[in-house]
């Protein structure tokens, strides 16, 4: 077992404690995941099963090597909407079936070059300020969640019992990881949520009605190709969604960036970038198959590892199979998507905290001098560019500050000389 950690990759927690440990998980995951498809017009439901079978066959692909939990993808919204509102969910199932082979397409390059590039174009000078944004660019999502409040789909107004939520939320959670101890003390994000949960509820910030009105038992409404409709080719579809694979595969290495620093492992060499890009590739083209949107690895469920010190990818396992289950129990599945934003944003105060928190971390380990102007150029762009989203849009083709920052901090490290001409004087 690593030091300082309380349950390392290959450990199995007891019942007891693995039931909570995986319900926090999936608690943290679970607004961003049923998010997407509401906002795109898709089953919430559907989403939540594909994310845990996702989760599953990342983990059984990974060789149960690596922490993670894949759930519905924020990148993919865009040209999501613009498909169901023409063609319907068949056109999006093949851009999400072509974004998961070009995951596939690289993952076997991967292993015909190698992966021994990465530390070459990824060196701490890039990986700390990219991890930081990772953190820092969800910021505005949870500022969003723990000040306003929806009206409807389109309009949402400030309401200042929102931002009490949110802010009792998180200082409530900060005390659990201060001061409880054993079991509680594992939990605090779960915790956090149900206390969060029962303010909100006296502050008239939770609808019970959806819950009161859904049946115990809810088969999700499924999209499968042959059963519910006939595939047709969608070109224009795959080219919609089919670029937007090369962004997610930024923020997917990023994501095993924090988890490398996290667990002190290289999951690039073990079990290898290959095998990574395999099980999310993998996941996203199941999850097309049962009529869910595509998915990634999640950033809140990072901050929970770092948080709780918790590793045991068979709490991730977990929390996928609760999630699995909680598709097809209608209330439960009701009353998780009830937790109203103001919960979730106070939450996410600290989950992206810790993350951006870790891209700190890799800074300060490997001792990244500043007063080289070379460093501080690199870093310096990736920052500014990630954290304030300047985008690139090309036709109906986003690609994220985050992706933007990313592409620019690995050329700058390729291209600057180690001096500056100022500093050879």
């Amino acid at each position: 077992m690593e030091r300082n950690v309380v349950l390392d990759i290959s450990d199995r927690p007891k019942l007891g404690l693995w039931f909570g440990l995986s319900l926090q998980h999936m608690f943290s995951m679970f607004g961003s995941t049923v998010l997407v498809p509401l906002l795109v017009g898709l089953n919430p439901g559907v989403a939540l099963f594909s994310s845990g079978v996702g989760t599953l066959l990342y983990i059984l692909i990974t060789k149960a090597k690596i922490p993670a939990y894949m759930g519905s993808s924020f990148a993919f919204i865009t040209p999501m909407l613009a498909l169901m509102h023409g063609a319907g969910y068949p056109a999006i199932a093949q851009g999400i079936w072509s974004v998961g082979a070009v995951y596939l397409i690289v993952a076997l390059l991967v292993t015909i070059v190698g992966s021994d590039w990465i530390n070459k174009i990824l060196p701490p000078v890039v990986v700390g300020p990219i991890v930081m944004v990772i953190g820092l660019s969800l910021a505005g999502s949870a500022a969003t969640n723990a000040t306003m409040r929806h009206i409807s789909a389109t309009k949402s107004v400030y309401d200042i019992r929102v931002f009490i939520v949110a802010i009792a939320t998180l200082l409530i959670t900060i005390a659990y990881n201060m001061f409880l101890r054993k079991f509680l003390g594992l939990i605090p994000i779960l915790l956090g949520i149900v206390t969060g949960y029962v303010i909100a509820c006296f502050a008239g910030l939770v609808d019970f009605a959806p819950v009161m009105a859904a049946h115990w038992f809810a088969l999700p409404a499924f999209d499968i190709p042959f059963v519910n409709y006939k595939p047709t080719f969608q070109l224009g579809a795959i080219l919609a969604m089919a670029p937007l694979a090369l962004v997610t595969m930024t923020e997917h290495m990023g994501h095993i960036m924090v988890l490398n620093k996290l667990t002190n492992r290289d999951f690039f060499q073990d079990p290898g970038l290959k095998r990574t890009l395999a099980g999310d590739g993998t996941a996203s083209i199941v999850a097309g198959i049962f009529g869910g949107p595509a998915v990634t690895s999640y950033g809140e469920n990072i901050g929970v590892l770092a948080i709780t010190r918790v590793h045991s990818v068979w709490v991730l396992g977990g929390a996928a199979t609760f999630a699995i289950l909680f598709a097809f129990v209608g209330k439960l599945s009701a009353l998780i998507q009830s937790i109203p934003g103001a919960v979730i944003g106070g939450i996410s105060f600290l989950l992206f905290g810790v993350i951006a928190s870790s891209g700190l971390r890799i800074i300060v380990d490997n001792q990244i001098d500043f007063n080289v102007k070379r460093n501080l150029m690199i870093a310096s762009t990736i920052l500014v560019i990630g954290i304030g989203n300047a985008y690139l849009q090309l036709g109906q083709t986003q690609f994220s500050g985050l992706a933007v920052a990313t592409i620019l901090g690995i050329v700058l490290n390729l291209i600057l000389p180690k001096q500056a001409a100022s500093e050879k004087e």
